[in-house]
């Protein structure tokens, strides 16, 4: 029993969540699942004694914050919290109105916050736990045509990295996951929004929206593999802050810091003249 955890964990209904929650029952783990419909998490029935369905509004602190207690009522603690839940925006900047930006930040962005400050109190009182959030590789090397999405996912990043200074000492591991293509219901419809308005200049955009929607089925990451790793993330005495998942995503960040080791030195002088001289 020393090793089983309880999870709690969002967007379980589709996705990486979907297969992460299966795989993690399947090896004897207990899990608080979060969907918009708790009918979406019947595919789960038959673990009662170690699973929770949780009808959870992300957008919704008081909803949220009932999850959770819901969680602690059940299990009796909260070990690991996995921020999953999330959708993609493709657009222009311009193209996007500020009700589609705000959507999309509420979702990818201040949900991983409401949940975060809602599960902190019952991490540190036990001074343990783990947070994993889901970014993503565009939140690190951002991809073209999703300036919005690839911003919330930045943000995500950016949260969880400031958060493993804080909660260091607190015995609370964070870890920032940046996950590559998935072969995941991701790229399809339910998974990602377009900017309704449509702007002649941002044509070259569509092809890589059209190169996502092409991608279904033929991604490279297999998602019943996350379970394994983030079993291995949670029992490390030393987690990283950072974990890239998938080949795609590795290659991807390793150009990325290239790009961004070589603009360094290109402007190091420029760096260093502002500061004042002796």
């Amino acid at each position: 029993m020393s090793n089983t955890k309880v999870w709690y964990i969002t967007g379980a209904s589709k996705g990486m969540g979907l297969s992460l929650v299966k795989e993690l029952l399947a090896q004897g783990q207990c899990v608080a699942a979060t969907s918009r419909s708790i009918g979406a998490l019947e595919v789960f029935k038959g673990h009662n004694d170690r699973f929770l369905p949780l009808e959870v509004d992300l957008k919704s602190d008081q909803s949220v914050a009932t999850s959770i207690q819901k969680t602690i009522e059940k299990f009796g603690r909260l070990d690991i919290v996995v921020n999953n839940a999330g959708y993609g925006l493709g657009g222009a900047l311009e193209e996007l109105t500020s009700a589609e930006i705000d959507e999309n930040f509420q979702v990818n962005f201040f949900a991983v916050v409401r949940v975060i400050q809602q599960a902190l109190p019952h991490l540190r009182q036990q001074r343990s736990g783990h947070i994993i959030n889901i970014s993503s590789i565009a939140g690190f090397a951002p991809g073209t045509g999703w300036t919005v999405y690839c911003a919330a996912k930045f943000a995500v990043s950016g949260l969880s990295n400031a958060l493993v200074n804080d909660l260091k000492p607190l015995g609370i591991h964070v870890t920032n996951v940046m996950p590559g293509a998935f072969r995941t219901s991701f790229a399809k419809a339910d998974s990602i929004a377009y900017s309704k308005h449509q702007i002649n200049d941002y044509a070259h955009l569509r092809e890589y929206h059209d190169k996502i929607n092409s991608m279904d089925g033929a991604q490279l990451g297999d998602p019943d593999k996350m379970a394994d790793i983030f079993l291995k993330l949670v029992a490390s005495p030393n987690p990283p802050a950072d974990l890239f998942l998938g080949s795609d995503a590795f290659n991807r960040a390793t150009t990325r810091i290239a790009q961004l080791q070589a603009q360094m030195e290109t402007w190091k002088e420029d760096s260093f003249s502002t500061d004042f001289t002796a």
